[in-house]
């Protein structure tokens, strides 16, 4: 016989706690879940437990949150039905179960990414095909041509014909009648921005225009534009404008959101750049914010910029926001657990063990391979010899005995130092041997020579010869990679030269 499962849980996590225990597959027991009347699941406690359980026939065991308050066992006596706290996270329970669950897939999305090459009259022909390959690598669907004020652009036809001979979407974006005529007439999918002064142009084209008012902070002419183009039954795109922080952000979010509930079902663009380009911060969390009121508000396309230095991942950071978003939306939860990619210069769960349990490790220890493990407390190195603790790695070096007239194996250990200290510094993940993780901030760049790490690895391996048994996996916590650690093993010895 199976046991009968009962998931405690808050309003907010209900429906991802079922898609989870549902993507878990066959299981060795059956399950119900039941949502005990607090909106957050980490604010349950267990004297909640006791006022509000009942009903409880044919419960074998209940799992609480991991953050729940309270002593359990007590309520477990009272109830005579084990109670236990489960895994922080609701996305654990699989591995809480020792099983393996679904990742929740990033694959759809309803929002249509424009990315602007804003100098597109300064550059020619073969630079705009390389920006417009970058952005459709990072997740681009429209490539935008932007056009600049007293600036000439006689290749913008070739620009259009060129885009569209390649594969792309094209739209063209001017505040100037002449270059929108032109570009709808070279056959540019979009027009960006027409305003009731310019609203002729999409009569004269075939390209569906992104209307906007004819002053950010006066949208009547935005909504008569809209009814004109309602009126006639054809596409069009409506963009109150984002305006910076300080110069009438917050007024211009309640335009889109009154933008939306005036006419429910039009498509609407939103300009990102005046955030991301204007505010000195990181724009990975700038992305996630704005992506999380694209996706409440329902709107359907974000026009990304890419101009300042510190935005340069900006097109790529609003294609893993959409996806995030819209999975959180489909199963009605947070925006949390789901993709760390936005987490770019720190990490969800970045220190996995206490300074206790790496130190327990370090005991079992019994060849000369050196480990690395970042706690929030330091950075700690330990082999067969001992452990040595420092926050930094200069610190850490001149105690590291076998590294002595070793320079390959102490060019790996300066190598992964560094990036120990760095991920302590930043509160990322690390684990030795691999990369550290900077989620959308970055592509991974392949190694020029795609040996040239097993070849490192092969002589190190070399200089390890007769250093005695290897370390059994076995004896390691899960998680723990020893393998990348058999780089570092090795006798002191003097090289042969």
């Amino acid at each position: 016989m199976t046991d009968h499962i009962l998931f405690l849980t808050g309003r907010l996590a209900e429906k991802r706690l079922q898609r989870v225990l549902n993507a878990m597959g066959p299981a060795e027991f059956s399950h119900e879940t039941r949502n005990i009347g607090v909106s957050v699941a980490a604010l349950m406690t267990a004297k909640m437990l006791r006022r509000r359980l009942n009903a409880l026939a044919g419960v074998d065991k209940i799992i609480v949150p991991g953050l729940c308050r309270g002593n359990l066992d007590e309520v477990a006596g009272e109830l005579g039905i084990p109670v236990l706290r489960g895994p922080v996270d609701v996305k654990d329970l699989p591995v809480f179960f020792g099983l393996e669950g679904q990742p929740i897939s990033l694959d759809k999305h309803k929002v249509r990414i424009f990315a602007e090459i804003v100098d597109a009259p300064m550059i020619g022909m073969d630079e705009i095909l390389a920006r417009a390959a970058r952005y459709k690598r990072d997740g681009a669907d429209v490539i935008d041509l932007g056009c600049l004020p007293d600036t000439p652009f006689p290749h913008l036809e070739d620009a259009v014909q060129t885009l569209h001979d390649a594969g792309y979407m094209v739209s063209v974006d001017s505040m100037e009648q002449d270059e929108l005529l032109r570009g709808g007439k070279a056959g540019a999918d979009y027009l960006l921005s027409l305003k009731e002064s310019s609203a002729w142009i999409a009569e004269a084209t075939s390209s569906v225009p992104i209307i906007i008012p004819d002053q950010p902070a006066e949208v009547s002419s935005l909504y008569r534009l809209v009814e004109k183009f309602k009126g006639e039954g054809r596409p069009f795109i409506a963009d109150s404008i984002l305006d910076p922080i300080h110069f009438g952000f917050t007024a211009s979010l309640i335009r889109y959101h009154d933008l939306r509930k005036r006419f429910p079902d039009v498509d609407i663009m939103m300009g990102v750049g005046n955030l991301t380009e204007l505010t000195e911060a990181d724009t990975s969390g700038i992305n996630a914010v704005l992506c999380g009121i694209i996706s409440e508000l329902g709107i359907t396309n974000i026009l990304a910029t890419e101009v300042s230095p510190h935005a340069c991942s900006a097109v790529r950071e609003a294609d893993k926001a959409r996806r995030i978003m819209y999975a959180a939306k489909q199963e009605e939860g947070l925006p949390k657990g789901i993709d760390g990619s936005l987490l770019t210069t720190h990490a969800r769960k970045p220190f996995p063990y206490s300074f206790a349990e790496v130190a327990e490790l370090a005991g079992q220890i019994k060849d000369p391979s050196y480990r690395i493990e970042i706690t929030e407390g330091g950075i700690h190195v330990f082999n067969r010899d001992g452990l040595v603790t420092g926050r930094d790695p200069y610190e850490l070096f001149p105690r590291l005995d076998l590294l002595e007239d070793d320079a390959p194996h102490a060019f790996y250990m300066g190598v992964e130092l560094a990036k120990a200290g760095i991920a302590r510094q930043l509160a990322k993940r690390y684990v030795q041997d691999e990369n550290l993780d900077w989620g959308a901030a970055t592509v991974p760049e392949p190694v020029e020579d795609p040996e040239l790490r097993s070849k490192a690895a092969h002589d190190l391996r070399n200089l390890n010869a007769g250093a005695g048994p290897e370390h059994d996996p076995g004896d390691n916590p899960p998680e723990y990679k020893p393998e990348g650690a058999t780089l570092l093993a090795k006798k002191k010895k003097q090289r042969s030269r």
